[in-house]
């Protein structure tokens, strides 16, 4: 037994003590190959997965190592049954190569000649395989190289992809450090990606992950495309481009519901993309338009399906992804491993906010007690509509004018989910302006742009707001109502207000809860995300809130 920072239990969670002297040197030897759940004040809580040790293997890490950062750290003796069963999935990676045959094309080889006849008799899988070279080579249709490794993956034999990218067309793209630089973290990002070719960066909101996008670009040189949220954020990536790259305003195409453009860079909306008509994806077509050098995924976690399908044919391509989370509702990570490529890089929010990159900030649960009749209407109602009468109940309208009111010098969002409360908590707040689905993108941009001068203090937004959107000076969110327990929308949500603030000041979330319904309920699991990133929730009764100032 040594006095070692990290307990590793059975169950393949790992506990690191945060004050230790050593947990700093311990966190970085697990951060390669570990998941990180939780990470409250003391202890922060790490999980062993297949994916994580996989995403070690991509990124050249070998069992040894892991076996020797978990020996080396930890306070008592490690399981050795964990030790075996690190060794054994780590080895079942690459087992299977995808490699370029000089004559023969695309080439799936086995390094171990019963999984490949393992494979091989796999219903799904057979009917992508081509013939058979020899006892340890079958040819793979180059069509099949995304469908395949997604097919591997599931069964438990991930595949390593030696196939390399093609350059694609080359296009003279540089950054333009004038006044500014990439901070260390944006420049390890890019270097961990451009050495994997394809994968993705997690990086929190506010952090720059626009800057790690634009520094890929210009190490690609490359024609590039683009896939963002929404048209406002598309054309927040075009100005950032032109402001910090040589690219100009004629070589950036914008490819959404209101333009068409196709230049060396064009940006294009995952809406546009996936818009069907008479049953076909109309716009698909775009992935073909030019020989793209590199594909840029923003939001990566938000990745529709039809994308994914089209990424399966797109293996060649060099692919960045970039999140504030990778965790999915869907539950498809594994489909962004095999399809984007594994993570390269990624930080703590609590590590980049102790830099001084984003803004501390505080979380606050605000509970408020239905009334009687409130009550009788949520307890009497269908299951299904449970959830949107308990977190529209008109009861948070005085609590949330009540919150703006506290920070009268401060910019506010006020975040919700339907509509109809939306319309109501902006007469509550004086008419303040809303914005959602149906807003035109230039009234939506007139609103951003007036909320960023100071001229607006307070917005109301719907989900539309979630994502991509740059509003630095937002201090305050508050939100009203969500999509179920989503935490990835927790994770944006507060993203909005991260930004660091110009005077340093402290930003502040509130969650305006309806208390003894599946409000609560929701509340508490979309808040497990930001917990894991080390914010504590202080829970507060709206009685008290509502007393004088």
């Amino acid at each position: 037994m040594t006095d070692g920072p990290l307990i590793v239990q059975s169950d393949k969670t790992l506990l690191l003590e945060v004050d230790h002297p050593m947990a700093g040197e311990a966190r970085a030897a697990i951060a390669p190959f570990a998941e990180l759940e939780r990470s409250p004040e003391h202890v922060h809580t790490y999980r062993l997965t297949p994916l994580g040790l996989w995403n070690a293997r991509a990124a050249g890490h070998d069992a040894e190592q892991v076996v020797d950062a978990l020996v080396r750290y930890s306070r008592y003796a490690v399981p050795h049954a964990l030790l075996v069963d690190v060794a054994d999935t780590m080895d079942r990676y690459g087992r299977l190569q995808l490699v370029k045959h000089p004559s023969l094309g695309l080439v799936l080889v086995s390094l171990d000649r019963a999984v490949l006849e393992e494979v091989v008799r796999n219903k799904k899988i057979a009917p992508m395989l081509g013939q058979r070279i020899d006892v340890d080579t079958i040819a793979v249709h180059p069509s099949e190289r995304g469908r395949l490794k997604q097919a591997l993956l599931k069964i438990g034999w991930p595949a390593e992809d030696l196939a390399g990218y093609v350059d694609g067309e080359a296009h003279p793209i540089s950054l333009h450090e004038d006044g500014w630089s990439l901070r260390d973290y944006q420049r390890q990002a890019v270097e961990m990606f451009w050495q994997g070719g394809s994968g993705v960066v997690v990086l929190p909101c506010g952090a720059g992950k626009t800057l790690v996008g634009a520094a890929a670009m210009a190490e690609a040189s490359a024609t590039t495309l683009i896939l963002v949220t929404n048209t406002v954020a598309g054309r927040q990536w075009k100005r950032e481009l032109i402001a910090r790259t040589s690219l100009t305003d004629e070589e950036i195409g914008e490819y959404s519901g209101e333009r068409k453009e196709i230049r060396p860079v064009t940006i294009a909306t995952y809406q546009v993309m996936t818009t069907k008509r008479k049953g076909e994806y109309r716009h698909l077509e775009l992935f073909d338009s030019r020989d793209w050098g590199l594909i840029v995924y923003d939001e990566v976690h938000l990745l529709p399906a039809p994308i994914f399908r089209l990424t399966a044919d797109l293996q060649s391509r060099r692919r960045l992804g970039l999140t504030a989370t990778l965790v999915r509702e869907d539950g498809r990570e594994g489909d962004v491993f095999s399809l984007i490529g594994p993570k390269r890089y990624d930080a703590p929010w609590k590590d980049i906010e102790n830099q001084g990159w984003i803004a501390p900030a505080d979380c606050t649960e605000v509970r408020v007690t239905l009334t009687d009749h409130e009550r009788m209407t949520y307890a009497t109602a269908e299951p299904e509509d449970r959830y949107r009468i308990a977190a529209t109940a008109r009861t948070k309208l005085p609590v949330i004018r009540n919150l703006v009111d506290r920070h009268p010098d401060e910019q506010v969002l006020v975040i919700g989910a339907y509509l109809e409360q939306l319309d109501d908590a902006s007469a509550e707040l004086d008419g303040a302006p809303l914005i959602q689905g149906s807003t035109t993108t230039r009234e939506r941009e007139r609103l951003y742009d007036a909320f960023r001068r100071g001229e607006q203090r307070v917005l109301v937004v719907s989900k539309v707001a979630n994502f991509s959107i740059d509003l630095p000076e937002a201090a305050v969110a508050i939100q009203i109502s969500g999509t179920f327990g989503s935490r990835q929308e927790e994770a944006q949500r507060l993203g909005r207000v991260l930004r660091p603030k110009h005077d340093g000041r402290q930003a502040h979330f509130y969650t305006v809860v309806a208390r003894d319904t599946l409000d609560a309920e929701y509340a508490a699991h979309r808040q497990r995300f930001l917990a894991e990133q080390g914010y504590a929730y202080t829970i507060v009764d709206a009685d008290d809130l509502l007393r004088p100032l």
